[in-house]
């Protein structure tokens, strides 16, 4: 059994004040709900503090980037070493707007998940296809290639605690969701990726979230479908309240 995990990307926002009332005021509403893993990513200023504030909760704080070099002169960049030297548990990689607006690549999301393991950085790899593409009917080719190219070189004897998330790139922030059908359809074809790249036994347990304009009133029928283990949830992460809905309506 795949263990729910319900992940916050709270983008560029919140300041490190605003990150700790939001624990504050989240944590008595979800406090109970110990079927999911729950994970905050805030931006990087707020990652001390946040990581302070969750201590002794069952909630865990990750990254929203980082390089994948453990030092060297690259500025604005946060490195492996430093994130588990605060205390982060886990790291996006890969996210679309890091794809999008920053020239991340296939090859640098590979380089990331190596580096993430060799820190024992829980990955939240993303994949996922844009607008255009679907609509040309190449879905299946770019999930099977972002997915086969994130797992090059990966040993299978390490690769257990990796996350996927399918965002499609047309459902974030757009207010559009893939219905429960087409999100199913994605994960088993990143599944069998997953599969094929590394065992059919890692397919099985490896855990594949729904990142997409996931709101409190969709989140049940999309997390409760088989292959879905979870959520990465954008815009309605920022209010305690709404997130805690997401995690009560994604119980199984």
């Amino acid at each position: 059994m795949r263990k729910l995990l319900i992940a916050a990307n709270w983008k560029m926002y919140k300041t490190p004040t605003e990150s700790t009332a939001f624990l504050t005021s989240f944590f008595p509403l979800i406090k109970n709900d110990t079927f999911a893993e729950i994970v905050l990513c805030p931006a990087m200023p707020c990652l001390p503090a946040l990581v302070d504030a969750a201590r002794a909760k069952p909630v865990f704080v990750g990254a929203q980037n980082m390089h994948w070099k453990n030092e060297g002169a690259f500025t604005g960049e946060t490195s492996p070493v430093m994130l588990s030297a605060i205390g982060a548990t886990h790291v996006l990689i890969g996210h679309s707007e890091r794809r999008q607006y920053f020239n991340e690549t296939d090859t640098t999301v590979n380089l990331k998940l190596k580096a993430a393991l060799a820190h024992s950085l829980i990955p939240i790899v993303c994949v996922g296809e844009k607008l255009e593409e679907r609509e040309a009917g190449l879905t299946r080719n770019v999930l099977e290639l972002q997915t086969s190219i994130a797992l090059e070189g990966i040993d299978s004897a390490i690769a257990a605690p990796i996350v996927f998330a399918y965002e499609p790139v047309w459902a974030i922030g757009t207010g559009r969701t893939a219905t429960p059908e087409i999100a199913e359809d994605a994960h088993k074809i990143i599944r069998a990726q997953i599969g094929k790249s590394l065992t059919p036994a890692l397919a099985t347990s490896i855990r594949i979230l729904y990142g997409g304009s996931v709101k409190p009133d969709n989140a049940k029928s999309l997390c409760c479908i088989g292959d879905i283990d979870g959520a990465l949830v954008g815009g309605a992460s920022l209010n305690p309240q709404s997130f805690a809905e997401i995690v009560h309506n994604a119980k199984p």
